[in-house]
């Protein structure tokens, strides 16, 4: 089962087929049990798509495409 991800984009312009994306999710606390946002920078395949920074987009889990690129944008939400 492939994993499918939403988050912003927060690096668009330093290679031309890959992008930075920001996923946010909620962790409990491991001794208070509160709920902790968390941020997690992940490396993402760009095709043929138009993407700037500050884009929401979803992204999926696809085969490894390089050693830290393992994920594909899917679309474009906003």
């Amino acid at each position: 089962m492939t994993k499918i991800l939403t988050g912003k984009v927060i690096r668009a312009d330093k290679s031309k087929k890959t992008v930075t994306v920001e996923t946010e999710f909620l962790r409990p606390h491991p001794l208070y049990k509160k709920l902790v946002k968390k941020n997690k920078k992940i490396l993402a395949h760009l095709d043929d798509k138009e993407v700037v920074v500050g884009n929401i987009v979803r992204i999926g889990e696809t085969r490894p495409l390089s050693k830290r690129k393992h994920f594909k944008i899917l679309e474009v939400i906003r």
